[in-house]
């Protein structure tokens, strides 16, 4: 590990003086700190943002549900109002990792094999910065990008409460990330189906929320055939076997609401 300056500033307008092209922010650290420790980044200052009470809650209003981008993934298991949510933080890594994981910091990394951007675009989400509002859809741009620009800080993901919604995951049994993950909800905007572990980035699979919206059934996905174009392959899972697993883990996404 390089030498670098460690800053912990209690404000949010504090942490946003202290962001240049030299300094890196730290959430929960489960990519940042092995990063570093291998010397794979060399940062002058690290900004620790655990110090900044506003970003940490998780609160309910009406159909509206905020969550501060420093909540560890155990506090919205807990807490969360939307039980796929809940369910889903409750699916992250082991007790160590939900304890000190944050929902911003995972999403502002961007990890293909992340959850939490299935529950982000399936519930049609806002992350709100320190700058301006982003919707769900142009937020995670390609592999660990996003539309985040320079001094923006995730102050908070605002949900609004679907009518109904599953998330469902294929994961490897050593870290839980989803080798391939889906997200089924009945949105206000109607349905949305949310992949991760699949491709370089969460994406939308539109085929499927065009029949499910005609008829929310397993069956009405029998004859769609996910292509295998530009899906991930490694040493996990083929991109063809990724594919199939859409296709199952989204019927039993449908199933488990249904159920």
């Amino acid at each position: 590990m390089y030498d670098f300056d460690y800053k912990r500033p209690s404000t949010l307008d504090e942490a946003a003086t202290l962001l240049n092209e030299d300094s890196v922010l730290l959430a929960g650290g489960h990519t940042l700190l092995p990063t570093l420790k291998q010397r794979l980044a060399q940062p002058e200052t690290l900004v620790d943002l655990s110090a900044i009470d506003s970003l940490h809650g998780v609160c309910p209003d009406g159909d509206l549900l905020a969550i501060g981008a420093m909540t560890t993934h155990a506090e919205v298991a807990r807490k969360a109002t939307i039980p796929a949510l809940a369910s889903l933080a409750g699916g992250i890594g082991d007790p160590q990792v939900r304890n000190r994981g944050t929902i911003g910091g995972s999403i502002a990394n961007n990890d293909p094999a992340a959850d939490y951007p299935a529950a982000v675009v399936g519930l049609n989400a806002i992350v709100n910065t320190n700058k301006r509002a982003i919707s769900a859809d142009d937020f995670f741009v390609d592999l660990f990008e996003t539309a985040l620009g320079e001094g923006e800080i995730i102050t908070n993901v605002t949900f609004t409460k679907p009518e109904a919604a599953a998330y469902v995951k294929f994961d490897n049994p050593a870290s839980r990330y989803a080798i391939v993950g889906v997200m089924v909800a009945k949105t206000s905007s109607g349905v949305r189906v949310a992949v991760t572990g699949a491709g370089p980035c969460v994406f939308r699979q539109t085929e499927m929320e065009a029949a499910l919206s005609r008829n929310f059934s397993p069956q009405a996905l029998e004859s769609i055939t996910v292509s295998a174009d530009g899906l991930n392959s490694d040493i996990h899972a083929s991109a063809e076997y990724r594919a199939n697993l859409i296709k199952v883990l989204a019927k039993r996404a449908v199933a488990q609401i249904n159920g």
